[in-house]
């Protein structure tokens, strides 16, 4: 059996080569070219105790947040992901909870422009929390559309019909994370330790979905023929 110790170190050391084969499985889908993005952030828990933010190595990584979905305050990340409607992570992010996710968004495209620059016409669909004239012009100039509901006496906004549905999806792709893949249960202590093990958890969800995509199965990211 594996010392734990040293397995925890060759985890970490695998963070660069784990990024890479999320990747590589997701250009291997059909899924890759759809149109359609969905866009989204997730709490990742570090701690509850006020003595484990105080002492914990992810300090000034994590931070303080708020989860609307579950009403309360929490120490930790957010998970920011962009993904198809099938699930299949297209960029992601970890960030501190105070830092707006529509910078996260527009930083991600930054890194990788040719996410865009390949795909004119690609339709984002995001929640309340991305409105922002600017992320929509940066979008737009692009080749992107950014479809998100409208605001409290705001003009009614095209694809409201396609929001509520889709947005029914991206809570449970992070469902399959946190439920399945026991992602709020990840045991990172260091900012490696937790990158590395989020990385885990995205890289079963890539598996899975392009296991499923060549073989026919649905829905893509099932995972009840692998024991859950």
């Amino acid at each position: 059996m594996p010392n734990q110790s040293g397995y925890n170190k060759r985890l970490r050391a695998a963070a660069f080569q784990l990024q890479a084969f999320i990747r590589l499985l997701a250009e291997d889908t059909d899924l890759w070219n759809d149109d359609t993005w969905m866009v989204d952030s997730t709490p990742v828990e570090c701690g509850r105790s006020r003595e484990t933010a105080k002492r914990s190595d992810l300090g000034g990584f994590a931070g303080y947040g708020y989860c609307a979905s579950h009403s309360r305050y929490f120490w930790g990340l957010r998970l920011h992901l962009v993904t198809t409607p099938a699930g299949l992570p297209i960029a992601f992010a970890l960030a501190n909870p105070k830092v707006d996710e529509r910078e996260v968004l527009r930083d991600l495209m930054e890194i990788e422009p040719q996410l865009l620059d390949d795909r004119p016409g690609q339709v984002v669909l995001a929640d309340k929390g991305y409105r922002s004239a600017e992320l929509e012009a940066f979008l737009a100039d692009h080749g992107a559309t950014l479809l998100r509901p409208a605001m409290r006496g705001e003009e009614p906004r095209p694809g409201a019909r396609l929001l509520k549905p889709l947005r029914q999806v991206i809570e449970s792709v992070n469902d399959t994370l946190k439920g399945q893949l026991d992602l709020e249960h990840h045991g990172g202590r260091t900012p490696t330790g937790v990158i590395t093990r989020v990385l885990q958890r995205l890289l079963v969800l890539t598996a899975v979905i392009w296991h499923n995509e060549h073989v026919g199965a649905r829905p893509h990211r099932s995972l009840l023929a692998y024991g859950h």
